[in-house]
């Protein structure tokens, strides 16, 4: 048998009979060596029930980013904190998660994801459930618990996308996407609507993150039982049998990365995004508040409990404007690419650029006219919704199968360095020293926090035009990530092969 078994090479098996066809196939059932997968595939209903879990844990998954948010007022009169350091509370959280980030999008490009997810849903929780029992008197115990939920929450950010995109491609993968990241405002909405429920039910705010951990119990079972572990690139290669590639080096993925300008471009718009999404969701309940305030319609708050039905509000909106928003994206960038191949990327500049008007005029017309806030903060959030499944299809079709997992660490770590994990501290910051020369007043409260909130239209603005130069980079990129060598094998897409021919010359089978 030794005869006919082809030896191991640098590139996997050698030998004339090999190629990327059937003849390898045949050889390596004949003769497998230990290091070469079996092909590999995965039942249709099968795949669609572990999305609907990767799903729930998504919504659970934001539900903990905001639940803090929706009681804030509380949490604040509970420790004693200001705006500014109640603005470095979501900071903690974030930091965190970018910390971990590129250890677990590192970890889930060379281990088992399934065991990479299942420890950030038991470190999360945990953290969560430990973090309601801390007094109001180590308010820096608090911080270190909302740091550590977020380091479990970065195993889920960066691993459950690339598992997704290894159990579907192409239009399949566009729709499951969107409904994947319909969770983002879903889950954040949800979090404002909980944590204020709960509040009003109870009298006490830490109730809301005594329930959490109950619901992610469920998700861990659920997650351990019907959600699989494909490898690499499983839904381009389904039902063949993978060929071996030597790993890279995290420092090779990086650098493969950087030269990537689809990819380093729609990272900054994605960046601009985190900015406002992380301060408005973090800072417009207070906004709200204080606006109503202003206008004589709600008491201003001196000790908990603090009434705020904006959370309820704004929780509802977010919901609402989130799933409108990512299908009305989703769907758009579905049909539109279809007539232009650059149609993602200009979708996002022009949801953005939009977005910019309809937030600066929901900040403008708080003081004067609060329906017409409300009305044009809506629109802003819907515009910003549009975005959340198409740049993550971006990220899917123009880096390789073998270092997505890297690449969503690296995107994430970037977002929230320079976007959520900086603007609820620099919003709270700028608010308290606009504050400090300034009467103490509700009035001058409120404008100082409004005035700290323009930041957020030129952050987005600014976005849009990132998302304008990754058009001009996309089919290249899209090019060079589906050419052979590259991880992923050639494509039954004739519109792709189209693009291939023109770039590269194609192997052909014997």
């Amino acid at each position: 048998m030794s005869a006919e078994c082809p030896e191991l090479g640098p590139q996997g098996p050698q030998g004339p009979s090999l190629g990327p066809g059937r003849h390898g196939a045949v050889a390596l059932d004949q003769c497998p060596p230990s290091h070469t997968p079996v092909p590999w595939s995965l039942p249709r209903w099968r795949a669609y029930v572990a999305a609907a879990v990767l799903c729930y844990i998504n919504l659970l998954n934001y539900m903990n980013w905001f639940i803090i948010a929706g009681v804030l007022l509380d949490v604040q009169k509970f420790y004693q904190i200001s705006d500014s350091k109640a603005g470095l509370l979501q900071t903690v959280f974030i930091g965190c998660l970018l910390l971990s980030a590129p250890v677990f999008g590192y970890l889930g490009d060379r281990h088992s994801r399934k065991a990479m997810l299942s420890f950030g849903i038991l470190l999360w929780s945990g953290a969560g459930l430990f973090s309601s029992f801390i007094s109001s008197q180590y308010s820096w115990l608090f911080f270190l618990a909302r740091g550590v939920v977020g380091t479990g929450t970065a195993s889920y950010s960066t691993i459950a996308p690339t598992i997704l995109g290894d159990l579907f491609v192409s239009d399949q993968r566009t729709c499951v996407l969107a409904i994947f990241y319909i969770f983002i405002p879903v889950g954040s909405g949800l979090g404002y609507v909980l944590g204020s429920a709960v509040m009003q039910l109870t009298g006490k705010w830490y109730w809301a993150l005594r329930i959490m951990p109950c619901l992610e119990a469920v998700a861990l079972i659920l997650l351990i039982l019907l959600v699989p572990d494909p490898p690499r690139g499983a839904a381009e290669k389904q039902g063949e049998v993978t060929m071996w590639h030597p790993r890279s080096s995290w420092y090779e993925d990086i650098r493969y990365l950087g030269r990537n300008w689809s990819f380093v471009w729609s990272t900054l718009g994605v960046t601009a995004m985190a900015f406002v999404t992380g301060a408005l969701g973090f800072w417009v309940s207070k906004f709200l508040f204080e606006a109503r305030v202003v206008h004589g319609l709600q008491l201003p708050c001196f000790q908990e409990p603090c009434s705020n039905q904006d959370s309820l509000i704004f929780g509802a909106l977010t919901i609402a404007t989130g799933i409108i928003g990512v299908i009305l994206g989703a769907e758009t960038a579905r049909r539109y690419k279809k007539i232009n191949p650059r149609a993602e990327p200009l979708i996002c500049a022009s949801s953005l650029l939009a977005t910019a008007p309809c937030l600066y005029l929901a900040l403008i017309l708080a003081p004067t006219t609060l329906p017409a806030s409300y009305v044009f903060l809506a629109l802003g959030e819907l515009l910003l919704s549009c975005n959340w499944a198409v740049v993550a299809d971006i990220l899917l079709s123009v880096v390789v199968p073998r270092c997505r997992g890297t690449a969503e660490a690296l995107q994430i770590t970037v977002g929230h360095l320079l976007g959520d994990a900086s603007s609820p501290y620099l919003i709270g910051l700028i608010s308290s020293a606009l504050r400090a020369g300034r009467p103490d007043s509700y009035v001058w409260r409120f404008l100082s926090l409004q005035q700290s909130f323009l930041s957020c239209v030129f952050a987005i603005a600014v976005g849009g035009g990132c998302f304008l130069l990754t058009a001009l980079y996309l089919e290249r990129d899209q090019v060079q990530a589906w050419q052979p060598g590259t991880g992923t094998p050639f494509s039954e897409d004739p519109e792709r092969q189209g693009l291939l021919s023109g770039t590269s010359t194609s192997a052909e089978e014997p």
